[in-house]
């Protein structure tokens, strides 16, 4: 005869972590209160009853209303989270009432803005039962921490190998090139690498060092290669080129547009050397949505170079 047994989870009412977590934002139960559509008593009843489950004081009363303890602090920063990781998969059944597949996707932020949210609604006349959901990622990260099915990452071989647990497929080569607004080469088609060093260069704070790179294989001294302002994203380095503030060293694919419009010109036709190229990553495990192998083929075809015809 076999006996089983139900283990009540060790989890406080839903209600009252909701009026916890409005009151430590506040650090008020009268703001709670007011946030959650109850009374000040209702929420103090709440909390009361939440630190009595876990035993610790979450608040200490002053005259003037409640401040959260270091206990209180930390455990705040966990059940925000938590909140907000169940409020978004609330927000995905009810957006998709029990149908469809969802791709949880991370993805470098130029990149998926300029490169792959512009091809997204070819996937999408092919594949309408899918929702691909974006955040930005910059780095590896441990894919069983996230909801993340596949990321779409920018990297050296040698940081995609490191990244445990992962297997990767390479997309594109990053081809970085010198780019810049057609007034600063005052009407020469391209400029010499000597005649570079002596223009405004924008930084990418991101890669520190790349103009200096850029200049050593050119052979060219360049003693500004690190002077220039500074910019975080892609997008903002290019966006300031566009206005003519300098020359921008920016992969190729993520300002195509622009160079197409003729809002930039490569400066100089000499790509800086690097290995670096884009990634399709996903856990090494072998239960992935089917979801993700979906998009991952539809990928590799948006990314194979077009024939060029004779």
């Amino acid at each position: 005869m076999y006996i089983t047994h139900t283990m009540r989870r060790k989890i406080p009412s839903l209600q009252a972590l909701a009026c916890f977590d409005a009151a430590a934002r506040h650090e008020s139960y009268t703001r709670a209160a007011q946030e959650l559509a109850l009374t000040q008593g209702a929420v103090s009843r709440q909390i009361t009853a939440l630190e009595e489950f876990v035993g610790v004081a979450l608040f200490r009363r002053t005259r003037h209303g409640v401040l959260l303890t270091a206990s209180g602090r930390d455990y705040a920063t966990q059940v925000a989270s938590r909140l907000a990781a169940l409020e978004q998969d609330t927000l995905d059944v009810m957006s998709h009432q029990g149908l469809g597949q969802v791709l949880q996707l991370a993805a470098v932020p130029t990149f998926a803005t300029r490169w792959l949210i512009p091809r997204l609604p070819e996937f999408k006349a092919q594949h309408s039962d899918i929702t691909v959901h974006i955040e930005t990622r910059t780095r590896p990260f441990m894919f069983a921490d996230t909801p993340f099915d596949a990321a779409l990452f920018a990297g050296t071989p040698e940081q995609v190998t490191n990244w445990a647990g992962t297997r990767a497929i390479k997309l594109l080569d990053e081809v970085v090139l010198p780019v810049c607004a057609p007034g600063l080469l005052q009407g020469a088609p391209s400029l010499s690498p000597e005649a570079m060093a002596d223009l405004p260069l924008l930084q990418q704070s991101t890669r520190p060092l790349a103009w200096r790179q850029w200049f050593e294989a050119q052979g060219v001294a360049a003693p500004q290669a690190l002077s220039g302002a500074r910019f975080e994203l892609f997008s903002m380095t290019a966006a300031a080129a566009v206005h003519g503030l300098g020359v921008a060293l920016v992969p190729k694919l993520l300002v195509d547009e622009e160079l197409a419009r003729g809002d930039l010109v490569v400066a100089c036709d000499q790509p800086l050397p690097s290995d670096r190229a884009y990634y399709l990553v996903r856990p090494e495990r072998d239960d992935n949505a089917p979801a993700t192998q979906i998009f991952l083929d539809w990928l590799m075809l948006a990314a194979t170079p077009e024939p060029v015809l004779s």
